[in-house]
């Protein structure tokens, strides 16, 4: 198995970087993507930041037909171990100082760096070490063991593909859907199941009647929740009176532990105040002075 992983990394890595690096050369999406990426950021120029993307790319494309055609050279894979490399410090400076770009790896991704930008430039430097040091030849690893070469092939194509965030949308969307229409949505209440997600009970709260008439006096996200003799309860934080008289009110909610949003209709919701100072109820026509709250303007 070994003799065979070495023999096949050229083919590997060369599938790899002829990919990412005709994407940087040819795609249309480069100049899109270059000012979202960290290179714009150190280069501090979107044009200058396709230059390069350009040109890094024609190195991948070099050292890919390098290691197609002449893989027991040691020369491409010390290139492509040189280029990992260089893969692997662009992309620590990038994350540290704009963790908010993209990597620009491929060109056509525009999510930030993550753990796979790095691991997939790993890939790169092991790979050109491997490719280096070895100096086999990837036919005739196949010519060898056909049925061995093809199942390591199909692996490394699928640990490369689980590696690059802009291939996502070809398979991990359509997972995530499958598993949500197999499963149900985590927020939505199913039958035969006892109790929903707390997050399910909020959303639901915060989209009915109950919660209209309380908003005015609620200061606060979630603080608390439990759950008793069938009812979920829920406590925010809140404040009655007006100026000089406003005092601390705990606002609780209580709702029903199995409803969802497929309940269909407004559910049913307890509402109750009560002081934090004196731990007493505060009856509802005693919270007539608290003042609406204004919107705030939007932006834009």
């Amino acid at each position: 198995m070994l003799s065979l992983t070495t023999g096949l990394a050229s083919l590997v890595l060369a599938g790899l970087l002829g990919w990412t690096g005709a994407v940087k050369v040819f795609s249309r999406g480069t100049a899109q993507q270059a000012p979202k990426t960290a290179l714009a950021r150190i280069l501090r120029s979107s044009e200058r930041a396709t230059r390069v993307l350009r040109a890094t790319g024609a190195g991948e494309l070099l050292i890919a037909a390098g290691l197609l055609m002449t893989p027991a050279n040691p020369v491409p894979g010390a290139a492509a171990a040189v280029l990992g490399a260089g893969f692997l410090a662009y992309l620590g400076y990038g994350r540290t100082m704009a963790p908010e770009s993209s990597c620009g790896c491929s060109a056509s991704e525009d999510t930030p760096i993550t753990w796979r930008a790095f691991a997939r430039a790993a890939v790169v430097v092991i790979g050109g070490v491997t490719v280096a040091a070895t100096q086999g030849s990837w036919w005739s690893a196949i010519s060898e063991r056909p049925v061995g070469a093809l199942v390591f092939l199909a692996g490394a194509a699928a640990v490369l593909v689980a590696l690059s965030a802009d291939l996502d949308r070809w398979w991990l969307l359509p997972l995530r859907r499958t598993r949500l229409r197999v499963f149900g949505h985590p927020l939505l209440g199913t039958v035969g199941r006892d109790r929903v997600p707390v997050a399910a009970s909020v959303e639901l709260l915060e989209n009915s009647l109950a919660w209209q008439a309380a908003a005015p006096v609620v200061r606060s996200a979630l603080l608390d929740h439990w759950e008793e003799d069938g009812w979920r309860i829920l406590q925010y934080s809140g404040v009655y009176g007006d100026r000089e008289t406003a005092r601390p009110v705990a606002v609780v909610f209580a709702l029903d532990a199995t409803a969802g949003r497929d309940a269909g209709d407004d559910p049913i919701v307890r509402v109750s105040y009560v002081d934090m100072d004196s731990g007493e109820a505060v009856a509802m026509d005693e919270l007539h002075a608290v003042p609406s709250r204004r919107a705030l303007p939007m932006a834009g």
